[in-house]
């Protein structure tokens, strides 16, 4: 598999961001094709979107998905997950039973090379906290995941802001616990600071400052960087991404950011995101010094 050591903060892509396009008039190899033209070396696919016959791929799905891989040097970096304790509506899963889906997905992240799971567990308020026996899962989970070499990240999204109870909950587990198969997904609509193009999404949110993410830092294995808006000189309009990459970049971060477009545009017909992308990548580049 292709290996790319630069230290730091490194650039990937989400491909929640052709969700527009994926299956209509783009498949694998499309996006596979945009990421290396842009030097986006880390993936992060959603699970149940773009593995082929989700949870069982066949034999041919993983020998092909390698070989792309390989073709367009990309680095399997977060596999997105859902654990859906809500599914059957009637009653809510077990605990075992919600483990046995994280399982399930724990080995197929490992079998496809994935080292970060995205592991998004059920919410209960608009707050996003997550069910309130997120612990016994995540605890049964760990020794499977340590054996996979896996991270379970739930992620750190809007509304919630870095310093919220939840995300000091989340802390305390790890801490308490010791692990490093349990960390953060930090997603950068959390610093949102500009709602102009889009007033009605803002619904009271006040943003989390750049410098509220660096205690964290030790327990982020992954971020989406998340935008809404390029200018036509290259700059995201409602982030301060600068300074968010700086403060990372003065932190030793080293992990992969992850772009994810989220724009008022994105599912507009005939919209192609591949070019808001390449603006967003001219950016990191410049922020990042590749």
């Amino acid at each position: 598999m292709y290996q790319y050591d630069k230290k730091g903060p490194k650039r990937g892509i989400a491909l929640y961001s052709y969700s527009a396009e994926f299956g209509i008039t783009k498949n694998l190899e499309d996006c596979f094709q945009d990421m290396y033209d842009m030097g986006a070396h880390g993936l992060e696919i959603l699970a149940n979107t773009h593995i082929e016959n989700y949870p069982n791929p066949s034999e041919e799905w993983i020998a092909e998905w390698f070989r792309l891989l390989d073709k367009y040097e990309i680095i399997p970096v977060e596999y997105g997950n859902w654990i859906d304790s809500h599914m059957l509506g009637y009653r809510d899963l077990t605990t075992e039973e919600s483990y046995e889906l994280l399982a399930r997905d724990i080995r197929l992240a490992h079998r496809l090379g994935f080292t970060v799971m995205r592991t998004k567990m059920p919410v209960i308020s608009s707050a996003l906290d997550p069910v309130e026996n997120w612990r016994e899962i995540i605890k049964m989970a760990l020794p499977l995941a340590e054996e996979c070499g896996i991270k379970m990240c739930p992620e750190i999204h809007a509304p919630t802001n870095l310093d919220s109870q939840m995300v000091r909950n989340f802390v305390e587990f790890i801490e308490e616990t010791g692990t490093k198969n349990f960390g953060l997904n930090i997603d950068f609509g959390v610093f949102r600071n500009n709602f102009d193009n889009e007033p009605e999404h803002r619904n009271n949110f006040m943003g989390s400052k750049p410098e509220e993410i660096i205690p964290l830092l030790p327990y982020v294995y992954c971020c989406h960087a998340k935008f809404n808006h390029m200018s036509d000189d290259f700059e995201e309009t409602t982030i301060p991404y600068k300074e968010v990459v700086d403060i990372m970049k003065e932190h030793n971060w080293d992990g992969y950011l992850l772009s994810e477009y989220e724009g008022w545009d994105k599912y507009d017909p005939g919209y192609e995101v591949g070019q808001t992308l390449r603006k967003h990548h001219i950016m990191l580049k410049r922020y990042l010094g590749d």
